[in-house]
């Protein structure tokens, strides 16, 4: 058999070869420094077998994300470790590497604090300073579930039977002193090898995301290999933490959770204001396109949805109510709504493209582990569109979608838009021949625009381009989306008369370009911190009266300013101007106005731009537009 290595090369081995093998093959030098393997992009132990084509890629503590990845792997099993004999009787659940760190997920008999993370960190040091062998094993499963049942370990035994469900006879046990864990691996040679590590923060998680399940307390913390690339680490979270979006939101009243709707975000007048904006730039660039917008219901007939087809491939992530005695659902998305707007009258060949966009409020059902903020919610606005067109008129549509798409994340500071098209996943509806014009039609229009392929993820009817972008603090986000569906027209029976008076099938190319206004939201206020540009903030401009007999002419300032189509608010507290400058600067209030004696009778304001420069003294008349120049 022969394995293919990173350069290309391959490397004959014998039949039944391990990535042990591989790493001694290749040098007695890589067969010392070998932790792990990455086969066929997946990582894995040493001591697992390789098949004949493989992609192997040995990993060493010089392997950068891969050697983080094993390492903070290790380092969650010393935290589970320590947590363990720190409290006695404690029960432990899944302890995966995430981004930038690790988790633990812990049934705990008393409630785990920060104020408990320097005993645990101090006992990881420990172990870790132990230098304890990490040794695989391998149980069948019957066994498996024996051991971790006499170990009163009941996640370890569901696993167990989870695995037997899957097929699973045999399951891999890894042991460090005298912990032992169901895992997967790989794991570091021994936990000399894990570095400097800190624990972050708790939260509660339910045991494989569902409510139904017990909530058990999730552990986070991260490890880098030294305490200088920890502490750089450290840091960069504090900067996060001052521009996380819920927080920032919070501040600046902007949206609200609440226990009554888990999930379904509520928008606060101030936060309606930034929405309203980025919903009216959006339709001042569909008015220019050619789009008509329409609204559709939000509850709609169980039998649309199997018509659709969302019943067999979204079901699970939908809500159902009923209605006179018949099933409903709370649509999940705008499609089939478009598709009877479509269908409500006959169509002609001159009618397309027909281009239907809707800011429509659509409802799934999220696992309350997976919930974050604006980020992932459960109600949610997207500005859909629905492009019926004729074939010939799918590369024409696609380009648009792309241009404007681009100039929109321009307009908001959105650069480096990566492109990714996905093509027919496992579960897919229509013909294979209609996936392969679809998918054939989607690389024509991208022509010679860079995108990364993703097979098997497309939507359930058709193939699609998605658009992500890194925010400030360099994680990836899929925002827009332009996906082709020949299916959907057939499901609904859509036609259009063409030009020989025949009936002809339209397709049709569903897009979003923020995907969800929410999510966009809460990019843009992490890009930001808040500091919002000045036609997007919520209040452009606060006018500070002195004293109170400045009261009146504060008010006919911000009236002034109101219907010249400034946001402006007057904030007359008896507190110091000194304060209420102060207050101003932490709501991101673009330009503070302070007025007194000398400015009311001059008709004049004292502006101060935010972040503290001062613009001196301008007269009321035409302070808008100066404000909206400076």
């Amino acid at each position: 058999m022969h394995v293919v290595l990173p350069d290309g090369n391959r490397l004959e081995l014998p039949e039944g070869a391990t990535g042990r093998d591989a790493a001694a093959a290749i040098g007695p030098g890589l067969a010392k420094a070998a932790l792990a393997v990455r086969v066929n992009g997946e990582m894995r132990d040493l001591a697992l077998p390789l098949a004949d084509g493989d992609a192997i890629a040995i990993v060493t503590d010089k392997s950068g994300d891969d050697f983080l990845y094993v390492m903070r792997h290790s380092a969650a099993h010393v935290m589970a470790e320590a947590v363990m004999e720190l409290f006695p009787g404690a029960r432990f659940g899944f302890g995966p590497p995430i981004d930038d760190g690790f988790y633990y997920d812990f049934d705990l008999p008393r409630p785990l604090t920060e104020a408990d993370f320097p005993a645990i960190e101090a006992l990881m040091r420990r172990i870790v300073k132990a230098r304890a062998p990490f040794e695989r094993s391998v149980m069948g499963v019957a066994d498996a579930r024996d051991y971790f049942a006499e170990l009163d370990q009941p996640y370890k035994v569901d696993q167990v039977e989870e695995l037997t469900r899957q097929g699973e006879t045999h399951v891999s046990i890894y042991r460090d002193r005298e912990f032992v864990d169901l895992c997967r691996g790989p794991h570091v040679r021994d936990t000399g090898r894990i570095g400097a590590v800190k624990l972050l923060s708790v939260a509660g998680a339910y045991w494989r995301g569902s409510e139904k399940n017990p909530m058990l307390t999730r552990v986070y913390a991260t490890a880098f290999p030294t305490s200088a690339e920890l502490d750089a680490h450290l840091e960069r979270l504090e900067r996060q933490r001052a521009r996380d979006h819920r927080r920032v939101g919070r501040d600046l009243e902007l949206f609200h959770f609440d226990d009554a709707g888990p999930g379904f975000p509520f928008f606060l007048p101030k936060g309606m204001v930034v929405v309203n904006e980025i919903q009216r730039e959006l339709r001042a660039e569909l008015d220019r396109m050619g789009y008509d917008e329409i609204r559709t219901p939000t509850i709609l007939s169980e039998r649309l949805w199997h018509q659709s087809g969302h019943w067999d491939h979204y079901r699970e992530n939908m809500y159902f109510t009923e209605v006179d005695g018949q099933g409903f659902a709370v649509k999940p998305m705008n499609c089939p709504g478009a598709c009877l707007v479509f269908r409500s009258r006959r169509r002609s060949y001159r009618d397309l493209p027909l281009r239907l966009a809707e800011f429509g409020h659509v409802h799934r059902h999220e696992l309350s582990g997976v919930l974050h903020g604006l980020f992932r919610v459960r109600a949610f606005t997207q500005d859909d569109a629905h492009v019926f067109c004729r074939l010939d008129q799918i590369t024409d549509e696609v380009n648009a979608i792309l241009d404007l798409t681009d100039r929109f994340y321009a307009r908001f500071g959105f650069s480096g838009v990566r492109l990714h098209l996905a093509t027919k996943p496992e579960k897919a509806a229509g013909t294979d021949e209609m996936w392969e014009r679809a998918e054939a039609a989607l690389r024509e229009a991208l022509g010679d625009r860079e995108y990364t392929l993703k097979e098997g993820d497309g939507a359930f009817y058709g193939p699609k381009i998605d658009f992500h972008v890194t925010d400030t603090m360099g994680r990836s986000w899929q925002l827009g989306t332009c996906q082709l569906d020949f299916s959907m027209p057939e499901r609904f029976d859509l036609s259009f008369t063409n030009q020989e008076d025949a009936e002809e099938r339209p397709v049709i190319l569903h897009r979003a370009i923020t995907g969800s206004l929410e999510r966009f939201l809460g990019i843009l206020i992490e890009d930001c911190g808040g500091d919002f540009p000045f036609w997007l903030a919520p209040v452009q401009a606060r006018v500070l009266p002195i004293a109170d007999r400045h009261a009146e002419f504060a008010g006919r300032v911000r009236d002034a300013l109101d219907a010249d189509g400034v946001r402006a608010e007057v904030d007359a507290r008896s507190e110091s101007v000194g304060r209420r400058i102060r207050d101003g600067e932490l709501a991101k209030v673009p330009y503070l106005l302070v007025v007194g004696d000398r400015e009311a009778e001059a008709g004049e304001v004292s502006v101060r731009a935010r972040h503290g420069a001062s613009l001196g003294s301008l007269p009321v008349a035409g302070l808008a537009e100066a404000l909206r120049g400076s």
